[in-house]
């Protein structure tokens, strides 16, 4: 075949964006529900008006293409909006993780380059923290929710309400004519202390909210419970896969088992995601939190492999279990533990230890292998051997803002190199067996131990001290710190978690402390896979 006469132009070429989703399901659903907040209700005609008002007012304010917007924002409506508005006009979405500390998230602000803030009141005593240690703060505009539980003073005269209604909802912004434009920036912790700035394009989050729908064979119209936080990988792309089929938001801005149970009965609710801890808050709901379930939920996990036992007893209660696996670089989830029917005449224990497993490779990430760190040569598929996982494809980060250096390795060799352990069982499917990067993951958040680490090194009775993830069974992993004290020194573990907590974020903050000696190698580097060990057993 010769390529006379063809071409790629305007008639067969678009870029891929999901910011496309809204407006189909707008024009197609206009009277469908799209967002539900306490007793508020928004169809997707009013949605598609709204995100089109804010755009406006946006672009009133000075934000152009390539221009950060930062938000400190529940999932609440104002955080969806968002997630259209800012990449509509080409812009970058930084949804900040609320329960950072204040030196944390100025940084975020600073090297991002956030050109404007908006800041849920609940959170506007952080916030004015952050913004004091900016020698140019960005632009505020308060979110003042009647349904905030603690809301602290004003930050700025402009409230997010008033302001959206004055925009105007005919605005149109051009077609995004770069797919792999910046559209997002989410930071993780890596795997020392300071935070890396991943950047996601339009193509990627199109893609993987697309997956997200044919992982979950999710149905049109879901009712989806907004219980995994948006500052999370920007929801794992999920505030544009509801919307791509139909489904209604339903918004919650504090994730409680009563709460959820009663959004489940009251709303009909048919998807949520979360961590293990989610899970656990479910089984162990008290009986006057409870309400039966109309229905099967389903419900997607990740984080830190939750115990076989934890999926047996959801799914007990009628939930069903799908388990993930991903990264913040790549978009949330791009595993997952795809089930096969033949497991469903298996007793429930061994249901639940394959579906405790990673998996295989979602169907629009073009690679993923469990290889030799050093020679990139993939292990055999015995189950015993370790080696590291490997991810490559469309939905995977542009790379580290403002850090080539560190680009440049997660990508060596052609492939994305998570820092994760795992082995190949005989059927493809993959299964993590440790870190690499000693990232303890506790209720879904990363916690670096490096970083704790240093906090505690900063303590005058501190000689040497190692951080690593203890078993929890509401957070999946906590800090347990082992700590060797100078010579003469004393210090208890009040003292040091006193300590901790003036310096990390709560979350952060050690759960558990050890006083002793540290085992070693003959080279003097801390034997941290014994530390795991006694952890364990604590």
């Amino acid at each position: 075949m010769t390529n006379d006469g063809l071409m790629r132009c305007a008639a067969n070429g678009a870029a891929l964006t999901p910011v496309d989703f809204l407006g189909w399901t707008a024009a197609t659903y206009p009277n469908i529900t799209a967002i539900i907040h306490g007793d508020l209700r928004w169809t997707y005609a009013e949605m598609h008006a709204q995100v089109r008002q804010l755009a406006a007012q946006l672009t009133a304010r000075g934000i152009k293409a390539g221009d950060t917007v930062a938000a400190i924002l529940p999932n609440t409506p104002p955080m969806l909006l968002l997630h259209y508005a800012v990449p509509m006009l080409g812009a970058v979405l930084n949804a900040l993780n609320t329960r950072l500390d204040a030196a944390t998230i100025a940084f975020q602000l600073r090297h991002g380059e956030a050109k404007l803030l908006i800041v849920d009141s609940d959170f506007s005593v952080l916030a004015g923290a952050a913004l004091a240690q900016l020698d140019t703060p960005p632009t505020v505009i308060d979110v003042l929710d009647p349904l905030a539980q603690a809301p602290g003073p004003r930050l700025s005269a402009t409230a997010f309400d008033a302001w959206l209604a004055e925009g105007d909802a005919s605005f149109s912004a051009p077609a995004i004519a770069d797919e792999w434009a910046p559209m997002a920036l989410n930071y993780t912790s890596g795997t020392t202390g300071d935070p890396k700035g991943v950047v996601y394009h339009h193509r990627g989050a199109y893609l993987n909210a697309i997956n997200h729908a044919i992982v979950w064979s999710m149905p049109q119209h879901p009712v989806y419970l907004w219980t995994l936080p948006m500052f999370h990988c920007n929801g794992w792309c999920f505030p544009w896969t509801v919307t791509l089929h139909a489904g209604t938001h339903v918004c919650l801005r504090r994730v409680e088992a009563a709460a959820v149970y009663r959004a489940i009965a009251d709303y009909g609710v048919t998807h949520l995601c979360g961590a293990p801890i989610v899970m656990t808050m479910l089984i162990h709901a008290k009986p006057e939190e409870r309400r039966p379930l109309p229905h099967t939920v389903e419900l997607m996990t990740a984080a830190a492999p939750p115990p076989a036992a934890v999926i047996q007893a959801m799914e007990t209660q009628g939930f069903s279990i799908t388990h993930v696996y991903g990264l913040t670089e790549v978009y949330g989830p791009v595993v997952a533990c795809a089930w096969k029917k033949e497991w469903d005449a298996l007793p429930v224990e061994e249901r639940a230890r394959l579906k405790a497993r990673q998996g295989v490779r979602y169907q629009l990430q073009a690679g993923l292998m469990v290889a030799d760190p050093e020679t990139l040569e993939p292990v055999p598929a015995d189950g015993k051997t370790l080696g590291e996982v490997f991810l490559r494809g469309n939905i995977t980060m542009l790379g580290y803002l403002k850090n080539p250096a560190a680009t440049e390795k997660a990508f060596a060799g052609g492939w994305f190199h998570t820092g994760d352990l795992a082995v190949l069982d005989p059927d493809g499917y993959i299964a993590l067996k440790d870190r690499s990067k000693d990232i303890i993951i506790s209720g879904g958040e990363n916690i670096s131990t490096i970083e704790v680490e240093s906090v505690l090194y900063q303590h005058p009775a501190v000689l040497e001290a190692a951080v690593v993830a203890r078993p929890d069974a509401k957070w999946g992993e906590t800090p347990c710190a082992f700590i060797a004290l100078k010579d003469g020194a004393n210090a208890t573990d009040a003292e040091i978690i006193a300590h901790c907590r003036a310096h990390l974020a709560s979350f952060k903050v050690p759960k558990t402390i050890i006083f002793g000696a540290l085992p070693k190698t003959s080279t003097g580097k801390v034997q941290k896979f014994l530390l795991r060990d006694q952890a364990k057993t604590l």
